[in-house]
């Protein structure tokens, strides 16, 4: 999200800087072949020639570097990656040249579409690749952190239980306790029982006493 924000800002100066109209007394023609405008800057001598090509090197160039924030892929094709950032540079360059015919005091420069797009490409060069293997660096060392601290549990776990040996589950010790308590009770009232009917002794017998005749 960060990114896209960065991106958008960087856009609006970018339009603000290239699509303003400019009050001035005369313009120089279009510039429809590639590298005059350069050769001209040359000739200015080296301050002046470094300070225009480098304009046009540095409009774009955070372009080269938000587009693959933006995008968020960390493995991507290093070509298709470039490829695409520079396509989206390009024609974001051309978007503002062919805008800029219907703006007062600007004219066309085919060297500055040139000079734009080669400046998102240095600086998706530059950035892109070193940031994205760093990236992934980090994220290797965190899955390999979480995954040494998942072993070492483990480990740990599997120590303690050795330690206790093995435990019998809660309902099975509940279940024998009960009917151990069963068994117990049964024993107690089958005593009680077989008690009250033994007998208490011999029956006493009463002699039978004869009558003389």
């Amino acid at each position: 999200m960060a990114g896209l924000v960065l991106l958008l800002i960087h856009l609006s100066l970018v339009g603000w800087v290239t699509l303003r109209p400019l009050d001035v007394m005369w313009v120089n023609a279009a510039n429809l072949t590639p590298f005059a405008g350069i050769r001209a800057d040359l000739a200015l001598g080296p301050p002046e020639a470094a300070r225009r090509i480098g304009e046009g090197l540095l409009l774009l160039a955070p372009v080269g570097v938000l587009l693959p924030v933006v995008d968020g892929r960390i493995a991507v094709s290093f070509w298709a990656s470039l490829t695409r950032t520079v396509t989206a540079g390009a024609l974001l360059s051309l978007g503002i040249e062919m805008a800029q015919t219907v703006v007062p005091g600007r004219v066309v420069d085919v060297d500055s579409l040139l000079l734009n797009t080669a400046g998102v490409a240095l600086a998706h060069l530059l950035v892109v690749p070193a940031g994205r293997a760093r990236l992934r660096r980090e994220r290797e060392a965190r899955r390999e952190r979480r995954e040494g601290r998942g072993g070492q549990d483990r480990r740990e776990n599997l120590f303690r239980t050795v330690r206790r040996g093995p435990t019998r589950p809660r309902t099975a010790g509940r279940k024998a306790i009960g009917a151990e308590s069963s068994l117990r009770g049964t024993t107690a009232r089958a005593e009680t029982v077989a008690r009250d009917e033994t007998p208490q002794g011999a029956t006493p017998t009463i002699p039978r006493v004869g009558i003389a005749p």
